[in-house]
């Protein structure tokens, strides 16, 4: 009978394989008792174990399901069942069609500011409720962490497969699992408590918005581990106003960092004065407020560079600024959101006053004492026309002129700033990067083809066989930040998750070169 075909325990029945990694095998199965679908995972021993140690790895797996089934919270997956089947031990949980954080961040880099505080929210309220009925984790990270539909955040396995890491370290003396998102107490060698999953639990944020763990990654596991220990984690860069609660979970001393329901507080309070963000999975990770927020939008582009009118144009919604109170519109409900919506029309203001100067700044910059042979309306009109609504757009140059632009001489003055970074873009080498990881592990065969016979001949990939074995260890793989800093020589961040959900994160620089008209990669540093 095929694997697919497969009963288990007389009642489930697989259906298909949803993933896995070193330590089991998720399968979506039908529950034949019920009629419900169910997520099945089969818990895999190491090989190596003697009898003795598999069988103490069977009981601690078994024992932690049945503790995590004490947890019923809306962002928990549920325990509904543990079974024993062909000597293995099989987790019965609540099905949820998601990705797991890990591949989110591989397929899409970093996420979101505001995305992470509501991811935040959400695990670290499931988690205060799992440690109110005394129920540890011990291993938060980001391939345990599932996004579903409309903004669904749900956190699995309970401490289940870190039972049998542990008892895989007891029976061989070897560190076992990723320590990248480890707490320092953990990474010494001592038991994980509720502090540690506060500190496992920042890690997978910090990660989250800044597209590695605090620590980095190593594939040295024992320095890695190390690392870890000595508690020092690289400084956010990108976490903006999430930075003050991610270095309090983060903090080094388990006794001095917030317990979870302090930091399920914490993060409420800081998702309660950001804007909202609708959904998590099918949004982009740019940085850009949604939709929802479009009133806040308006004003967005003023701090772009003076050349552009943009900033002109951007001040002309700002009259009917009225539409900012309803936001906060039940204000004599709530002095918190009356002070908010205060705040917000301060800011306008202020950004008004700053688009204002921004005008007259460009109107009178390149005035000189011949300036008065050019007509008197070229440089007195820019500042009334401005604070009369923004009739700028029909420039386009960014000159002093009025806007029956009569001073075209200096229109070649001002030439908007070239960037050498472009993104990519169709038929570029960057965009071919772009694609070659974009379809790796989709076709094998085809990606392979895309590489040089010197890249071949490099030892990087000899053979196909070499080349398919080395991609079949990951799950997800992709390429941002891709960037063509000369013609040919590309520059991107790859994002990769292994197969046991652990991502990856690092920065290469490729060499592409064209032959029978398209772009190959040639080399990699």
């Amino acid at each position: 009978m095929s694997e697919e075909n497969r009963r288990i325990a007389g009642r489930y029945q697989l259906a298909e394989q949803l993933g896995g990694g070193a330590m089991g095998l998720v399968w979506r199965a039908q529950d034949q008792r019920l009629d419900r679908v169910v997520a099945v995972k089969e818990l895999l021993l190491p090989s190596y174990l003697d009898e003795k140690a598999a069988q103490q790895a069977r009981r601690r797996a078994m024992r932690e399901a049945r503790i995590a089934a004490r947890l019923q919270h809306p962002n928990a997956i549920a325990v509904y069942d543990v079974v024993e089947h062909d000597g293995q031990p099989w987790l019965i949980m609540e099905y949820l069609p998601s990705k797991s954080l890990a591949l989110v961040i591989a397929e899409n880099g970093p996420l979101p500011v505001d995305s992470v505080i509501q991811i935040g929210g959400q695990l670290a309220a499931a988690l205060a409720a799992a440690h109110k009925v005394n129920v540890v984790h011990r291993d938060v990270k980001p391939g345990n962490v599932l996004l579903g539909d409309a903004g669904a955040v749900k956190i699995t396995d309970f401490g289940i497969s870190r039972a049998i890491d542990d008892a895989t370290a007891t029976a061989t003396g070897r560190s076992v699992g990723t320590p990248a998102f480890f707490s320092p107490e953990v990474a010494k060698g001592e038991e994980g408590g509720y502090p540690s999953d506060v500190f496992s639990l920042g890690a997978t944020l910090y990660n989250a918005v800044e597209g590695m763990p605090p620590f980095g990654i190593s594939e040295n596991s024992i320095a890695q581990l190390h690392r870890v220990a000595e508690g020092t984690i690289r400084p956010p860069e990108r976490a903006g106003a999430l930075t003050p609660v991610l270095l309090r979970l983060l903090d080094p001393d388990p006794d001095t960092r917030p317990t979870m329901p302090e930091a399920a507080e914490e993060l409420a309070v800081l998702a309660e004065i950001r804007e909202p963000v609708p959904t998590l999975v099918d949004r982009e990770p740019v940085g850009e407020p949604p939709a929802a927020a479009a009133p806040v939008e308006t004003p967005e582009p003023a701090p772009a560079t003076p050349p552009a009118p943009a900033p002109v144009v951007a001040a002309a919604p700002s009259t009917p600024q009225a539409q900012e109170a309803p936001a906060a519109a039940p204000s004599t409900e709530d002095d918190q959101k009356r002070k908010r919506a205060i705040f917000g029309l301060v800011g306008v203001i202020v950004l008004l006053l700053a688009v204002v100067g921004l005008a007259f700044w460009i109107a009178n910059r390149d005035k000189t004492p011949e300036g008065q042979a050019t007509p008197s309306s070229s440089s007195s009109a820019p500042v009334p026309t401005t604070t009369g609504g923004g009739e700028q757009p029909a420039q386009t140059t960014g000159e002093t002129t009025s806007t029956t632009s009569e001073a075209p001489a200096t229109t070649t003055s001002e030439p908007p700033p070239a960037s050498n970074t472009q993104p990519a873009s169709t038929g570029t080498a960057a965009q071919a990067l772009t694609d070659y990881y974009a379809g790796l592990l989709g076709n094998k065969e085809a990606s392979y083809a895309k590489l040089t016979d010197a890249f071949k001949a490099s030892g990087r990939a000899p053979t196909f066989a070499d080349y398919s074995s080395f991609w079949n260890g990951y799950s997800a793989v992709s390429a941002t930040n891709v960037v063509e800093q000369s013609p040919g020589v590309v520059s991107a961040t790859i994002n990769y998750v292994h197969t046991d959900g652990v991502p990856e994160t690092e920065t290469r620089t490729f060499t592409l070169v064209q032959q029978g008209g398209q772009w190959l990669i040639d080399n990699q540093r």
